[in-house]
């Protein structure tokens, strides 16, 4: 799966690793909305150890953004397959 990664030079690499960490950076410093998932495993991943200041939207926002973003992906995604399980099976 990472084969890609053998052909890459140090330079190229080390851009690969900025680009990742920026990505992961800007996931853990979301709040509100922007914050889909918690994900303190993803976050472990930086070399600099946070305990993310999170804050969360009151339920009926939260459940108006989550019911948003489900109607999104049948815009984006309508052949997307049904995962029709509860969370925790």
């Amino acid at each position: 799966m990472d084969e890609d990664l053998e052909a890459l030079s140090r330079d190229q690499l080390l851009a690969e690793v900025r680009k990742l960490r920026a990505a992961i950076r800007e996931h853990r410093d979301s709040s509100g909305h922007g914050l889909c998932w918690h994900h303190p495993q993803l976050w472990g991943l930086l070399p600099e150890p946070i305990d993310p200041a999170i804050a969360v939207p009151p339920w009926p926002r939260f459940m108006r953004g989550c019911v948003r973003y489900r109607e999104s992906l049948d815009r984006q995604r309508p052949d997307a397959p049904v995962h029709d399980k509860e969370f925790g099976e």
